[in-house]
């Protein structure tokens, strides 16, 4: 049984401050980066096939490509000396580089 990705309150609370309805955050995973696998985090309009996260009145969206990469992963916002950003915690990745954006499995 595939796990989907969780998201943390945390982080539909950061989207609900940006106003993003009725867009949502999309998570992707895509090909590249140092280390294979790159995330790709952008607001778009949910699409049909997508995976929807609803929380907080907010909407996390991933595709069906992207899902299996994503697999019992957990979606966050954190703010941090370095910036704030969304980020993927994800268990599958065996590596990933310095900036938490390229791994690979």
């Amino acid at each position: 049984m595939t796990l989907p990705p969780t998201v943390t309150e945390r982080a539909f609370a950061r989207l609900a401050e940006l106003e993003a309805a009725p867009k949502a955050l999309r998570v992707a995973v895509e090909g590249g980066g140092c280390s294979g696998f790159q995330y790709e985090i952008t607001l778009d309009e949910p699409k049909e096939d997508d995976l929807v996260l609803e929380g907080q009145g907010q909407k996390v969206v991933v595709d069906t490509v992207s899902l299996p990469f994503l697999e019992n992963a957990t979606i966050d916002f954190a703010d941090e000396l370095i910036g704030a950003r969304f980020v993927v915690n994800n268990p599958n990745a065996t590596s990933s580089c310095g900036c938490g954006i390229s791994f690979s499995m």
